[in-house]
């Protein structure tokens, strides 16, 4: 079978000759690209004939999977997928697995790292010692005894939940489904515009759907409590971000936003430039050392499993 890597996956030049060793010593020919492109003409030259597809959280376009008749599966080394035409590929009867728990642990982490930096000014703390200034009025507040709200509570939201937890928080969450899990660490959940209106810390992983395209708009922003803390390390969309901006220049809530509609460098006129009590990440939240070799080595173990027959990690 042909096997082509379509973009870089931030390994090493080693790491990525013994993962696809695993598939050449079997006969197979893999090639890689070490350059992103979205340029879909480059993209069907890059995919022509292959039957399997290695991509990471760039898109694939329907016309690069209808161009390639050969295509059988789609292994993408990110957790969402909707990135990728699935219409596309249900047309043409593609697989597509993804790597599901390769950042449970590093998006989690983000998301108290978020928190921690809106409750202790820690940003801001930094800006005012290297500018010769002292303390001022940079008091800050406790993460123990505050009410945490989860919104979507799958893996990540899971595992960010457990952490807030060990931090002495109280939690509560929505889900379209209550999860056993969740309720073991003693989440209780409630209807969506109850958390925001109970919660001092939101804390969004939900993945990007059509039901949750600006799931957090202007009334569930405005439900918050005043100097209530959003957090989104999920999607940039499930938040509308006119309505985040205009309550962060109010001044009634602050944010720790690692997601945006498009990944920065963010045009100079988004809302969210310049933007008092906020802090920003470009877009790290699954990216540690730990977790980008980990998504590799899942990333090759989807495709050598379906060729034995067994499709895991299956999202369609």
């Amino acid at each position: 079978m042909k096997i082509i890597l379509m973009e870089p996956l931030g390994i090493s030049e080693d790491t990525l000759k013994r993962l696809s060793s695993t598939l050449t010593e079997q006969g197979h020919t893999f090639k890689s690209y070490d350059t992103v492109t979205t340029d879909t003409s480059e993209l069907i030259k890059r995919a022509e004939d292959a039957e399997v597809l290695i991509i990471a959280n760039h898109p694939l376009p329907g016309e690069v999977i209808r161009a390639d008749e050969n295509l059988k599966l789609v292994s993408v080394a990110f957790v969402g997928i909707d990135h990728v035409d699935i219409e596309a590929c249900r047309e043409k009867g593609v697989l597509i697995s993804n790597t599901g728990g390769y950042c449970d642990d590093a998006v989690a982490e983000l998301a108290i790292g978020l928190t921690l930096d809106c409750l202790r000014n820690i940003t801001i703390c930094n800006e005012a010692v290297q500018n010769g200034l002292g303390k001022g009025s940079l008091a800050g507040r406790e993460l123990a005894g505050k009410v945490v709200g989860i919104i979507g509570t799958g893996a990540i939201g899971i595992r960010t939940a457990a952490i807030f937890k060990a931090f002495g928080c109280k939690l509560i969450g929505f889900n379209r489904s209550e999860k056993t899990a969740a309720k073991a660490l003693g989440l209780e959940y409630m209807p969506l515009i109850d958390v925001m209106a109970n919660a001092d810390i939101i804390s969004i992983h939900t993945p990007l759907t059509p039901e949750t395209k600006g799931l957090i708009g202007e009334k569930e922003i405005a439900a918050m409590k005043q100097g209530a803390i959003l957090v989104n390390t999920a999607r940039g969309p499930v938040i509308e971000t006119e309505a985040l901006a205009k309550a962060l220049r109010e001044g009634r809530i602050k944010a720790g936003i690692d997601v945006f509609e498009k990944d920065p460098p963010l045009p100079k006129d988004h809302p969210l430039i310049g933007a008092p009590n906020l802090v920003c990440t470009p877009h790290v939240g699954f990216d540690t050392r730990e977790s980008i070799d980990r998504r590799a080595e899942m990333v090759f173990e989807n495709i050598t499993s379906w060729m034995d027959g067994k499709q895991i990690r299956k999202m369609l």
